[in-house]
């Protein structure tokens, strides 16, 4: 077999953009001279000034339009990404006991953080498969249902509802993978959040969440029930600092720019339905080819939950995914290894709409030649 830097992959193969993590994700190159031009009045400035204040105004204004947030629905901002809002939930969203679906890393993450809150209830689980969508069932004495929209570690999404029977709980839905890549009713659920370092072309850190009335009032009811909740995690300062245009603590500026940029590009394109559409188009491209390969297939068994965002792909035993993944990055397409805990022979693929199908198209190209010159 061939080592990996001695194979290299004709020029005019080539992806015109060879970056394909599921996260961080490619942004876009104009969405970083956009923010070096706001060197001088908007970075190394005060975040509760009106410089950035716009920005985040611009923000919150962009998502509440991009998602389709209905009337009395808020955005609500703070820091720390997605796992930092798994902790605030077990202090201002989840009452007493939570039920959630586990079907991946990050999901089973958000169980562990209940599982070890001291003031809850042990946590309900339903456990599926990796690869498949356990269903959303309502569950006496739970308050909250967590479940992730796109699950990114095996590439599986979840359709985004309330469980059948029980319409006093709040349902927690994790976007990160999913926010501005998945169609979803909003009205379906009561806190859509999110990181914005996947489908919103960004960097980390900062986490994003459209909220319904009845999770605000739920975050104002145990904010004044006495129950301590570290300042970093208090959904209220959240809630009550977004009113204004800013968060609780100093955010990077630089990912609140850069995420207003790819929120503006979308929505100036035609919003949720283009940027959804246009990873549909992603998608068919890479399952398609996984389906008619020889020695590839789709992880997904079942099409209906595969994700067209986060492409997952199984290769049989005569080629090695990681080999693969080192010729590829040795030819400057990065980022496509597998995720390392599912231990699989596998390559996981980000189509977040900043990725033009035309290069996932690019992508299949490359793998052919090179699983051809691998095998021999």
């Amino acid at each position: 077999m061939p080592e990996p830097h001695t194979i290299t992959i004709p020029a005019d193969l080539l992806p015109s953009d060879g970056r394909f993590g599921s996260g961080p994700s490619k942004f876009r190159p104009e969405a970083a001279r956009a923010l070096a031009e706001r060197a001088v009045d908007y970075l190394g400035t005060s975040h509760r000034r009106a410089g950035v204040r716009r920005v985040v105004a611009e923000l919150r204004a962009g998502i509440a339009e991009l998602l389709g947030a209905p009337e009395g629905y808020e955005v609500v901002l703070g820091n720390g990404g997605a796992t930092a809002f798994w902790d605030a939930a077990s202090f201002g969203l989840i009452e007493r006991r939570s039920h959630h679906l586990s079907l991946g890393e990050f999901s089973s993450k958000f169980v562990a953080v209940t599982a070890a809150a001291p003031h809850l209830d042990d946590p309900s689980v339903r456990t599926g498969d990796f690869g498949t969508c356990p269903p959303l069932e309502a569950v006496d004495g739970a308050d909250a249902y967590c479940y992730p929209h796109n699950e990114t570690s095996t590439g599986v999404q979840v359709p985004v509802r309330r469980p059948a029977g029980d319409d006093a709980a709040v349902v927690l839905v994790d976007a990160t993978s999913a926010a501005g890549g998945l169609r979803f009713d909003p009205a379906a659920c009561d806190a859509y959040y999110f990181a914005p370092q996947k489908a919103l072309s960004s960097d980390g850190g900062l986490w994003i969440a459209v909220m319904s009335p009845a999770a605000v009032e739920r975050i104002e009811r145990l904010g004044a029930s006495g129950r301590w909740t570290p300042a970093f995690l208090d959904l209220k300062l959240a809630v009550d600092n977004s009113r204004k245009d800013q968060t609780y603590n100093t955010p990077a500026l630089a990912t609140v720019f850069l995420t207003a940029q790819q929120v503006g590009w979308i929505n100036g394109n035609g919003g949720l339905e283009w940027a959804a559409s246009r990873s549909d188009r992603s998608a068919a491209i890479l399952y398609g080819w996984a389906e008619a390969s020889a020695i590839a297939s789709p992880f997904v068994a079942d099409p209906a939950v595969r994700s067209p965002v986060v492409g997952t792909i199984d290769f049989d035993d005569r080629v090695d995914a990681d080999t693969i993944s080192a010729v590829l990055r040795a030819n400057g397409i990065v980022d496509t290894e597998g995720y390392r805990k599912l231990g699989r022979n596998q390559l996981r693929i980000g189509i977040f709409p900043a990725v033009d199908p035309a290069d996932v198209e690019a992508l299949t190209a490359c793998l052919d030649h090179i699983c051809e010159r691998l095998i021999g």
